[in-house]
């Protein structure tokens, strides 16, 4: 009788609600099943932001009798010989102009939040503050750079947290909350219970009145869409990571791309064309040597970099090199080369414009875990092996 239920049912599919409501379990579970191979998932027809569940799986797994007309009838998912990879996020969105987290303006919240209040909104806390029940937290991270520090907090949370049991989304906000805190603490220190960016300002012994321009990289440094950081992180949460572990897979992707290079090359090329002639630009260019302009992903200038630069202030000499390698390559100034700029003119740390992009990604990747964990749909890849044969060596 099984086998003849099963047969019927092959090609049936029920939505989420129903799939948790036979299973007994909470999505987090659901979502680990499908990620494992244990549960089959595709995108509804009829609303490709949800996804629907195989049910000859959920009856496997349930223990219940098998019926007939469970669910709705699809024909079978076409083959590929490629993976398909489907990834819906609720965080961030560009529309090639401007950037919006959780449809709102990047740019626009930039100029007044903070890094706590941009957090609650890509977290959708809005009602609640899950930054009200972070307490400090004793004993330091050591370790002689502020990114190693930060990966080693992340690091010690994401061992802590991994629990098998699911949690409701008040505590994984209020998880959340506490990871970016002690991230912060990580790099900065001890000291004033202030807001994350007034703690980064007094470590760094910046001006009072430029602590915005910290406040404002933050903010706009938070999420930059589904970037392969962004994806890296999602997977983790997918495959049953906790926010801290997640957050750090994204982190530790950004650290090792072509993001931070380009944030060294750029740093490096602004350093020397402050301290050489006016045509060092223009030699630059043509040595290839020249970075931080242009970004394929915003063919009209990135709107985070502009809005960042209009506030900056900039001295003279670091104005010139910005508007001289704009003329010489033709591209406006990318978001990357804003931070640079920015942490020149405050005169931060050497790496400061790498911690800044960290730190604020720090808080969407947070964001994406919790999105993955309750509102994500399953992340389903192949891996094809295309190796020598079982046995040939």
């Amino acid at each position: 009788m099984h086998a003849a239920g099963t047969a019927t049912q092959a090609d049936r599919w029920i939505g989420r609600g129903e799939a948790l409501a036979r299973l007994g379990v909470k999505a987090q579970t659901l979502y680990a099943y499908v990620s494992r191979g244990r549960i089959a998932a595709r995108p509804d027809p009829l609303d490709p932001r949800r996804s629907l569940y195989a049910v000859a799986d959920i009856v496997r797994l349930s223990g219940d009798e098998p019926q007939a007309d469970i669910g709705l009838w699809l024909p079978p998912p076409e083959e590929s010989d490629g993976p398909e990879i489907e990834v819906r996020s609720s965080v961030s969105a560009s529309d090639g102009r401007r950037l919006f987290y959780r449809g709102m303006d990047a740019v626009q919240l930039s100029a007044t939040a903070t890094l706590e209040e941009a957090a609650r909104l890509m977290w959708d806390a809005r009602s609640v503050n899950p930054f009200a029940q972070v307490r400090p937290r004793v004993g330091a991270i050591p370790g002689p750079s502020a990114r190693g520090r930060l990966f080693a907090a992340l690091a010690r949370r994401a061992e802590e947290d991994a629990e098998l049991k699911p949690r409701p989304a008040e505590a994984l906000r209020v998880e959340c909350a506490r990871v970016l805190d002690e991230a912060v603490d990580a790099v900065t220190g001890p000291g004033p219970r202030l807001f994350l960016h007034q703690r980064l300002a007094r470590t760094w012994k910046v001006r009072e009145p430029d602590a915005h321009l910290i406040r404002r990289a933050l903010v706009l440094a938070a999420d930059g869409g589904l970037d392969a950081p962004a994806l890296a992180c999602r997977a983790a949460a997918a495959g049953g990571a906790a926010p801290a572990g997640a957050a750090l897979a994204g982190l530790s992707t950004l650290a090792g791309g072509a993001a931070i290079v380009d944030l060294a090359r750029a740093s490096n090329w602004v350093v020397a064309v402050r301290r050489q002639a006016f045509d060092a630009a223009r030699r630059a260019h043509e040595a290839g040597a020249l970075a931080g302009f242009g970004d394929p992903a915003w063919p009209g200038g990135d709107p985070r970099a502009a809005a960042l630069l209009a506030v900056a202030d900039l001295p003279q000499d670091l104005a010139r090199a910005l508007r001289e390698g704009r003329e010489t390559t033709g591209r406006p100034p990318a978001f990357g080369l804003a931070l640079i700029a920015v942490a020149r003119r405050l005169e931060l740390p050497r790496d400061a414009a790498a911690d800044l992009l960290l730190i604020g990604r720090l808080a969407g990747m947070l964001a994406h875990a919790l999105d993955q964990v309750t509102n994500g749909s399953p992340i389903r890849a192949r891996l094809r092996y295309v190796g020598p044969e079982p046995g040939a060596n």
